[in-house]
């Protein structure tokens, strides 16, 4: 069973209070700090992998330039790192009054970090080998690709001590899958969903990320549900339902009375989706507040609008929060022709801050930079040999570095994924809703409950809201809406 949520008042506006838990073991966070300059391998994965590029002899920049998917000639490499991995944290934010004024988040810190001669000698030569083998599959040239995976297998292990050994062990394997493939043919590998949906659960137990991408999601519907008397979200990838507890119980307590609250969960799995139906029936019954739950075990891309029973009357919501554990949504301009179809009132939208599209070598580039630092963020807090991090490592990361590297890319899937989907929203007629002040004040309670030390980041500008670790951005946080919405 679920357990209730509170509520809190700032400037006046009741704001949800992150108590989202389910009848699951809580996992505590260990303040078992590691040694910094150790752990930090995202500060300079960057400059390794600019480096070793750079350093390729010219036999291989001459086979590189005979592929047709990806020219490397000296100005493809800094637009490539440059647009694939993870954005540095903007140096600013604003105030939570919405008043736009600045204030700055952070002291001014020296941008380049990097120390090569502080470096781990078995990690940097773990990395230049991982980035070497990548730029051989990136050519075709799989022999010797699987020649430097089976050295690298011998190398790194994923219970590693060294943030960089257990990153190289998970890259190593997914590209392992992807040489394999390539031999094959395309692979799709089976998805356990129950795991993956209990290591999602053990993800938001020991780090920010998920309850950010909650919090501020349902802060923004919250908004747009103001006095509204019958409501309707659709969830496009609503696993077990996390988030919505915490929303029920804030209309539960509105002064004009809760809404009729319709909610259409879609995933792949129609017995878990009924299960969540049944968890999130039995929580809005004890709260008092009228409640539908309508299961699609689709993808959002793939289903007849009509299932969607859109009702006249209805404030309709559309969440959705991105991952890259498998396909939630089906191919992406048949996921922009519904929204635009469904003209919802909001859309709310999480991203990773990285892409998905690109060639492979550009994949690479992007996703070793942005899983280091999430990789550094896990391990800088928590024992090499604690269990939830390595749950959150094995069933999360690593499903989304394979997803990534060795099933995703145009050329294999057949269809273009969108690098950036606020970019696309508004080149397809949908106007941004800038996250409000009450927004940013949900992320800083969900900040407020780790500890300054973590070097969690947190940045309001653009009208969206990016969480991040360190400088990096990690995950952004923007609100949608449509000429016309529902």
């Amino acid at each position: 069973m679920m357990k209730g949520g509170g509520f809190k008042v700032v400037h006046g506006v009741d704001l949800i209070q992150p108590h989202e838990q389910w009848d699951y073991t809580n996992v505590g966070i260990e303040n078992n700090c590691t040694n910094m300059d150790k752990n930090e391998l995202s500060m300079w994965v960057e400059n390794v992998t600019k480096q070793l590029i750079e350093d390729l002899p010219e036999a291989s920049t001459e086979c590189l330039q005979t592929d047709t998917t990806m020219v490397y000639e000296e100005g493809i490499v800094p637009s490539m790192l440059g647009e694939s991995r993870p954005r540095k944290m903007t140096k600013r934010s604003y105030s939570c009054n919405g008043s736009g004024s600045e204030q700055l988040y952070w002291s001014h810190q020296n941008e380049d970090q990097t120390n090569l001669s502080r470096l781990d000698e078995h990690g940097l030569n773990l990395i230049t080998l991982l980035l070497e083998c990548a730029v051989a599959i990136s050519v075709d040239n799989l022999g010797e690709a699987h020649r430097m995976i089976l050295e690298l297998t011998q190398m790194a292990s994923p219970y590693g001590p060294s943030c960089a050994e257990r990153v190289v062990a998970y890259f190593s394997k997914a590209m392992a899958s992807r040489v394999i493939n390539s031999w094959l043919g395309i692979c799709n590998p089976l998805v356990n969903h129950k795991s993956i949906h209990c290591a999602f659960q053990v993800f938001n137990n020991i780090s920010p990320f998920v309850k950010f991408a909650h919090f501020t999601s349902n802060q923004a519907i919250l908004e747009v549900f103001h006095r509204q008397d019958r409501v309707h979200i659709i969830d496009l990838d609503i696993m077990q339902g996390l988030q919505w507890p915490a929303l029920f119980h804030i209309l539960a307590t509105r002064l004009e009375g809760p809404p009729h609250v319709r909610m259409t969960g879609m995933g792949t799995s129609l017995d878990l989706l009924v299960e969540t139906g049944k968890q999130l029936s039995n929580f809005a019954k004890r709260l008092g507040v009228s409640f539908e739950f309508h299961p699609i075990a689709k993808k959002f891309g793939d289903v007849d609008m009509s299932t969607l029973q859109i009702r006249r009357g209805e404030a309709l919501a559309v969440h959705w929060l991105q991952h890259s554990l498998y396909d939630a949504t089906g191919p992406d301009w048949k996921t922009m022709r519904h929204l635009q179809d469904l003209a919802p009132r909001v859309i709310t939208l999480v991203e990773q801050d990285t892409s998905h599209g690109g060639s492979f070598l550009d994949r690479f580039v992007g996703s070793l930079h942005y899983y280091s630092t999430i990789f550094d963020s896990l391990g800088a807090f928590l024992p090499s040999d604690d269990q939830s991090r390595h749950r959150v490592e094995h069933c999360l990361m690593y499903k989304e570095i394979n997803n990534i590297l060795a099933i995703g890319g145009p050329a294999r899937s057949g269809e273009d994924k969108f690098r950036h989907w606020r970019s696309e929203l508004a080149r397809n007629g949908f106007m941004q809703v800038p996250m409000s002040g009450n927004s940013m004040a949900q992320a800083q309670l969900i900040l407020n409950m780790f500890p300054p030390a973590h070097g969690y980041s947190l940045v309001q500008g653009d009208g969206t809201i990016r969480l991040g670790w360190k400088e990096t951005s990690l995950f952004t946080a923007s609100a949608w809406t449509s000429h016309g919405s529902r």
